[in-house]
């Protein structure tokens, strides 16, 4: 089964903005990227549709994420699409969205579950309170990381949850802050993501971590992906936990399994969560 972008032409949601959001600084590159995108979507859908393909035509089976095989353990992800926007709205790191804003329904940005696994009815892609966000985290980090929130300020979060099969439980919480700016300065300065020790805000159990490479190589444009594992020894569970932070609106994914959380599916998922916000 193979996984791609594509993007709706349905009715714009509803979803607008407020306030002014400040421009971030702008990388030239991004003009670069955003034409070779969309150049390679025309490509791939023939000129039929307003497809955004993500490039992965090219690359062998075993290298595309979200494609299932009989024995590397990926999950199979339904056909991946991007959500419609409001009318006259780009799409972040596009001309014209200078601030990198997420026009879209933040809740059609959660990655959907895949097949077989069982939703979570408390995190069933819906908005969640910024109480369910933070129990997450170990008591000692909430009241911090609360604080953080009330002064960034937050716009909105939502989230989705599942268990798969093995015993694999996921959560996917998307953040959407005022600005870049504050996404940014939430995930530097509050959760620390660049302490040579890891984040100083853990997971509920979690008291020792150790980096994941594999987010270094995700390769989505103007976005970034920060990974960890807890580190041996643990208790009965392991958990991974991944950020990613692409323009206003930052990504917390969560695995948690009996024994070992594993590294194929988690590496699969966070990469398609970047893919959908970027």
């Amino acid at each position: 089964m193979t996984e791609q972008l594509t993007e709706h032409s349905s009715e714009p949601q509803t979803e607008t903005v407020a306030d002014a959001v400040p421009a971030a600084p702008r990388k030239s590159r991004r003009v670069l990227w955003a034409v070779a995108r969309w150049t390679a979507a025309v490509v791939v859908c023939g000129g039929v549709g307003a497809g955004t393909a993500m490039g992965i035509t090219a690359l062998d089976r075993e290298d595309v994420p979200g494609l299932a095989t009989e024995s590397d353990g990926r999950w199979e992800y339904p056909r991946l699409t991007l959500p419609a926007l409001p009318a006259d709205r780009p799409r972040p790191f596009t001309e014209g969205n200078d601030g990198e804003v997420h026009y879209a329904d933040l809740r059609e940005l959660l990655l959907p579950a895949p097949a077989g696994a069982t939703p979570d009815p408390k995190l069933s892609g819906g908005f969640v309170s910024t109480d369910a966000y933070l129990s997450l985290y170990g008591k000692e980090f909430r009241g911090d990381l609360r604080q953080s929130l009330a002064d960034s300020p937050l716009r909105h979060i939502a989230a989705r949850g599942w268990t798969t099969p093995d015993g694999t439980r996921t959560s996917i919480h998307l953040l959407r802050f005022s600005s870049v700016a504050y996404a940014e300065e939430y995930l530097r300065g509050s959760v620390e993501v660049d302490s040579t020790d890891g984040p100083t805000a853990l997971p509920e159990g979690v008291e020792d971590v150790d980096p994941e490479t594999f987010a270094d190589d995700i390769g989505v444009p103007d976005t970034r992906a920060n990974a960890y594992r807890e580190r041996k020894p643990y208790g009965p569970e392991q958990t991974r936990w991944a950020y990613v932070q692409a323009g206003d609106t930052l990504a917390l994914i969560t695995q948690t399994r009996k024994g070992e959380a594993l590294a194929v599916p988690f590496q699969q998922t966070v990469t398609l969560q970047n893919q959908l916000l970027g």
